[in-house]
């Protein structure tokens, strides 16, 4: 049987890197923000054990920028989130949850601030600049919106500062977590942040001229040739096991940051002028994002956690961990039904399983799973 193919046009865009991405034999890609981003290379296993002990580059063009700049920028960007701006300085990047007036969540994207009125909102998978024109044009804030012509280019994996310093200079290596600098690359400024969609430490250039986009990808595998350098993207091992969520996955339209373990990007208790923040006050949990272990290797016959007869969840992402030799899982579950529960059963070709419930991210030592 043919496996079915994506039909690609003029709506699935393309990036400056897609050529250098189909010379490393991608094998895999999902849609994001209207663009393809690769999911596979290798094999998500030989991807993953990669990704942990050396670098890889990565096209996550797919991260689009919403640019707002004007005197309201910061309002409104203030507006959008219910975590407290009022403090944030230039070269600084914020992982902020937004939310509508409800308190449910419209993405979750990294707020970059240039200066207070020009500010990036490096988003996840959803539609977040016509929400965006939508608010600043209800609400009569000055400013312009739009989607600059700026693709990110991920440089991810242990090795990685060492294979961005020789390009970009020392300077790198003083770039703090959540920070970054702009630095010259051929002439041309680029803003290098140290961030990325992994835990195994890294940066993303946010490149800013296609030719040279091409020129950079080719000249990071050219001078890290002995780093072992390879094609790379997001990881779904890497991503569950460091207990990194996935926007549409792991967290919708339907979910507040308290359900799903953002209660730290939530400013409570500040005077901020925020469009969900007095939603989010009175707002009860009713469901709870927690982590699931399975102690062997299963093929869930459904996506739903059992206890008894009843459905109290359904599991967002899974995946099998070769380094923990378990089956993990994150699970939105029933808050009432879910919240004193350490065992559930998930449902298998072979029947049903017992599954273990923890909190994100997972604590493997406390499990007792040994790498």
């Amino acid at each position: 049987m043919m496996t079915p193919q994506i039909t690609t046009s003029k709506r699935l865009r393309s990036t400056p890197f897609t050529s250098r991405v189909e010379a490393c034999g991608v094998k895999g890609y999902t849609v994001y923000n209207h663009m393809l981003l690769p999911t596979v290379f290798r094999s998500l296993e030989e991807d993953y054990w990669h990704l942990c002990e050396y670098v890889q580059i990565w096209d996550v063009s797919c991260e689009r920028q919403v640019e707002i700049i004007g005197p309201d920028a910061q309002k409104l960007v203030q507006k959008m989130t219910p975590r407290d701006l009022s403090k944030a300085k230039t070269g600084m990047c914020f992982y902020i949850p937004l939310c509508d007036e409800t308190g449910g969540m419209i993405n979750d994207p990294i707020a970059i601030k240039h200066n207070d009125n020009h500010w990036w909102l490096s988003i996840a998978d959803t539609d977040v600049m016509l929400w965006a024109k939508g608010l600043a044009t209800g609400m009569d804030f000055d400013v312009q919106i739009c989607e600059p012509d700026i693709w990110p280019l991920g440089i991810q994996g242990p090795k990685a500062e060492e294979l961005t310093a020789r390009v970009f200079g020392k300077e790198v290596n003083d770039i703090r977590f959540f920070r970054y600098k702009m630095l010259a690359y051929k002439g041309t400024e680029m803003l290098v942040a140290r961030s990325g969609w992994s835990k195994q430490g890294g940066f993303e250039i946010y490149v800013n001229d296609p030719d040279l986009g091409r020129d950079l990808w080719d000249e990071l595998f050219r001078v890290g040739k002995d780093l072992n350098v390879g094609p790379g993207c997001p990881n779904q091992i890497e991503r569950m096991e460091s207990g990194l969520l996935s926007f549409g996955s792991d967290m919708s339209f339907d979910t507040t940051p308290f359900e799903v373990g953002l209660d730290q990007y939530v400013s409570l208790d500040a005077r901020i002028d925020s469009l969900s923040i007095t939603a989010l006050r009175k707002r009860n949990p009713k469901k709870k994002l927690v982590g699931i272990v399975v102690n062997e290797q299963v093929d869930f016959s459904d996506n739903l956690i059992y206890q008894d007869d009843f459905v109290i969840g359904e599991i967002t992402s899974m995946v099998w961990s070769p380094r923990y030799q378990s089956q993990l899982a994150f699970a939105l579950c029933d808050l009432s039904a879910i919240s004193s529960r350490t065992h559930v059963h998930v449902r298998s070709n072979d029947g049903l399983k017992q599954a273990r419930v923890t909190k994100l991210p997972f604590d493997f030592e406390a499990l007792g799973l040994k790498g």
